[in-house]
């Protein structure tokens, strides 16, 4: 009877440590990466070495919240907030910054959601990129006020949707390409080491602005508090697995086919879009451009609506009369922001946007959670 409960309890152990590792899984390879967009911006541009160049990303990104968590649950600690004061601590109000960008990131999402959606309207129907923006706006404001529960209820289905999707549009496109082999050894010769210093920059980046993901990670990551058996780091060696062979799939099906999307009018704004469509794969290019749109429609929704639910009892709102009309107020001012920003483009966004905050992430967040948050650890 005792083999048969420690056998139950080991078994629980492993669903929740890949649980949890699936959440980081879901909340990566959501509508950005499924555009293409930042693989392209991050990974493709450097080459052969970009394949190197995510998984270095991936082992960062996973590391550091492997850390924070731990730290997080060592400490029994209750909020992202105190888990930066104690990071930061005794410079406890370093914490601010990270909640800046914590909002900075979190609107830049919005607005990557909206362009991409608006994006994949005027490559499928020929509407003007403005028009778009509106319309995908006004959406996103009616369905916050009005339909947000179902909205978030569904947004998981669109993900794992988008996600099957996306790996058997890579596995058949990196197939249709023909003899990959001699195409990379090609750009071995042309291209040498000379991309390696700038793939390895780019990891890093790429990995300090999906910091966003670190306050979603510590609240999923808290079943694991009093536990001895390092579920954190088990967790996060699952989720690295998992996201670099989804990653992996996607850079590797761009390089074959960056010849092809680069020299379309508009091809890098939605490349894996624009392969579909060389490829004409009808039925494919149907089922994802549906799921696409929902997907980056429903995760502007429920990201507009967390900002939204962040402030709706705050001092800010603090005169306006109802709930419903504090929802109104702050909605439309999140998404207002968002469209200006999304008049820069997807790929400026990205590039951009996306950019400077990773730029801001690997001294705001990273070197400290491997320096200092390691200490912290095991001074404990």
């Amino acid at each position: 009877m005792e083999k048969k409960g420690n056998h139950t309890a080991a078994k629980a152990s492993t669903a929740s440590i890949l649980s949890v590792a699936m959440v980081l899984f879901a909340s990566h390879a959501g509508g950005g990466f499924a555009t293409g967009n930042q693989e392209n911006t991050y990974f493709v541009c450097s080459g052969w070495a970009g394949l190197l160049s995510l998984a270095l990303s991936m082992a960062i990104l996973t590391g550091i919240i492997a850390i924070a968590m731990r730290l997080y649950n060592k400490y029994d600690l209750h909020s992202y907030k105190e888990l930066f004061e104690k990071l930061y601590h005794p410079f406890d109000k370093l914490e601010l910054v990270f909640e800046l960008f914590f909002y900075v990131m979190v609107i830049m999402a919005v607005s990557v959601a909206i362009a991409g959606a608006a994006s994949a309207l005027g490559q499928y129907f020929g509407w003007n990129y403005y028009v778009c923006i509106v319309l995908v706006g006004l959406l996103v404001f009616f369905a916050t006020i009005f339909g947000e529960r179902a909205v978030q209820l569904i947004s998981t289905y669109m993900g794992t949707a988008i996600m099957l999707c996306i790996f058997v549009a890579y596995g058949y496109g990196i197939l249709k390409a023909g003899n990959v082999g001699h195409l990379f050894s090609v750009r071995f010769q042309n291209e040498g080491f000379s991309e390696l210093p700038k793939a390895i920059w780019n990891a890093f980046v790429y990995a300090g602005f999906q910091c966003v993901q670190i306050p979603t990670m510590l609240a999923c990551g808290a079943i694991f508090k009093g536990k001895n058996n390092n579920a954190e780091g088990k967790s996060m060696f699952a989720s690295f697995f998992m996201n670099t062979f989804g990653l992996g799939m996607a850079v590797f099906m761009l390089l074959c086919w960056e010849n092809t999307f680069t020299k379309t009018p508009n091809g890098s704004t939605l490349p894996t879009l624009t392969v579909l469509q060389t490829m004409k794969v009808n039925w494919l290019l149907v089922v994802y451009g549906v799921i696409l749109l929902l997907c980056l429609v429903s995760s502007a929704i429920t990201l507009t609506f967390a900002f939204v639910d962040r402030f709706e009892n705050s001092k800010v709102v603090d005169k306006v009369p109802t709930l419903f009309e504090k929802r109104c107020v702050l909605s439309a001012f999140i998404i207002i922001l968002s469209v200006v920003i999304s008049l820069g483009g997807l790929t400026n966004i990205i590039k951009y946007g996306y950019g400077y905050m990773g730029y801001l992430a690997i001294f705001l967040i990273i070197i400290p959670l491997l320096t200092v948050g390691v200490r912290k650890i095991r001074k404990g």
